[in-house]
């Protein structure tokens, strides 16, 4: 037996193909096709009664930029790619900036312990009781 995330995702192809055929016949739109396009019509009325009536089965998030993809005619399947991406991106610049961060708490050290010896002796020896 299907899982109801199938099931919705089912209906929810069947309405899409169903949306397409109505599009090819009022394209093309013939008097003797009218039937054809009433009936066309219920199953599309009756494919959204169902696609509500599952959709309480199913606990699916979509962000709302999925949406956005869809409304600018992007592909909807590209978003996760393109916010790994975007990820991969901020990762490398905050890498970036730790080991920016580190190098100069290195040359921070360096320098205050050439300019105050003492001082900083004293610096580490309260490091070094400071650490659990």
């Amino acid at each position: 037996m299907a899982s109801p995330l199938e099931n919705l995702e089912n209906h929810l192809e069947m309405f899409i193909e169903n949306v397409r055929q109505i599009r090819i016949i009022v394209s093309d739109f013939q008097p003797q096709g009218q039937n054809v396009l009433n009936q066309k019509i219920q199953s599309l009325v009756t494919g959204l009664q169902e696609i509500d009536k599952l959709k309480n089965q199913v606990d699916v998030n979509v962000p709302l930029e999925v949406f956005d993809y869809i409304d600018q005619g992007r592909n909807p399947q590209l978003y996760t790619k393109d916010c790994i991406d975007k990820a991969l991106t901020k990762n490398e610049e905050v890498k970036g900036k730790i080991d920016a961060y580190r190098k100069f708490k290195n040359n921070m050290l360096k320098e205050l312990d050439e300019t105050f010896p003492t001082e900083m002796t004293k610096y580490k020896a309260f490091r070094e009781g400071d650490k659990y």
